[in-house]
């Protein structure tokens, strides 16, 4: 097939079509942006788990009279919870923080902005605490059941529950963003369906002619499939720039101080550029394959 043919019948059949291509081309956009930004929410949570886990600690509270009779751990029972914790074989390290340090540690990060709340907080004093890295942080059950209940532990913590809270947060908004997008996807389906009988239609004469003196279905089929391939690659590619324009726009804004104060890891360029390389070729695989089967079932010219 002439080359110069070929594209002279996709111009012809896109600019004859001109509202359904459009319309195409919105759906697609839509429909990507869409999982695109599902995908993106998978990334973050991923991101946040891993975030997290390298700095999820179990933290042992020790009682109050505990935290104001020994501010260095060398006493009985600390020493002696602080030697079981180290001797445990799923512990990486253990750090004594008594109620001096955690009560500056509170006035530098969480009530920085607030010294009215810290000075609050100071009258009853913070408890010390032994903070526990393990090599697996699955293994917090076993901690906690071996240290709730030790002499001189008032509660124990586990940052892993809120991750995974936070974890499940992202992953429910990315299905509903996936729930969407399929909405959306069936929508450019039929679309791409109906454009490629619309523009058979409109050249239904000219392509009999065509296929009486002797062309092939694929020689006369092969610029409507195009058509449709051609309008989601423009709607792919006006998605993934959405997306690259959203970022400092929409998603960092969204995230605002957490993402700003490291709380929540960012959303980077290369995030977006990962996504990019999914969702460009999803959009144009399902236009030809919508295009194909519309031309294989409904039009037999």
């Amino acid at each position: 097939m002439r080359a110069g043919f070929l594209f002279g019948e996709i111009i012809t059949g896109l600019r004859r079509n001109i509202t359904m291509t459009v319309a195409l081309i919105v759906t697609t956009v839509v429909s990507l942006t869409m999982l695109g930004g599902g995908l993106l929410m998978v990334r973050l949570a991923d991101k946040i788990q891993d975030y997290y886990v390298e700095r999820v600690a179990i933290r042992l509270y020790l009682d109050p009279e505990v935290s104001q009779s020994d501010p260095d751990c060398t006493a009985e029972p600390c020493k002696t919870i602080m030697a079981k914790l180290k001797a445990n074989p799923h512990v990486v390290s253990v750090q004594f923080v008594n109620s001096a340090d955690a009560l500056k540690e509170l006035r530098e990060t969480t009530f920085k902005d607030e010294p009215a709340l810290a000075d609050e907080i100071s009258k009853d004093g913070l408890p010390s605490a032994l903070m526990v890295k393990l090599n697996d942080v699955t293994k917090y059950r076993a901690i906690y059941d071996d240290f709730s209940k030790e002499p001189g532990v008032e509660t124990v913590l586990n940052d892993v529950d809120i991750v995974d809270r936070l974890v499940g947060f992202f992953v429910g908004v990315r299905n509903a963003a996936f729930g969407l997008a399929i909405l959306q996807g069936l929508a450019a389906l039929l679309l791409i369906t109906n454009m490629v009988q619309v523009a058979a239609l409109a050249r239904k004469t000219e392509v009999g002619i065509m296929r009486l003196v002797g062309a092939s279905r694929w020689y006369t089929q092969l610029p409507f499939l195009l058509e449709a391939v051609l309008a989601a690659l423009v709607g792919s590619v006006l998605a993934v720039v959405g997306l690259f324009v959203a970022r400092p726009l929409v998603i960092n804004k969204a995230l605002g101080s957490l993402a700003n104060d490291q709380v929540l890891p960012k959303i980077t360029t290369d995030d977006i550029a990962s996504v990019a390389l999914v969702i460009t070729p999803v959009g144009v695989g399902f236009a030809a394959l919508a295009a194909y089967v519309a031309l294989r079932f409904y039009v037999r010219e």
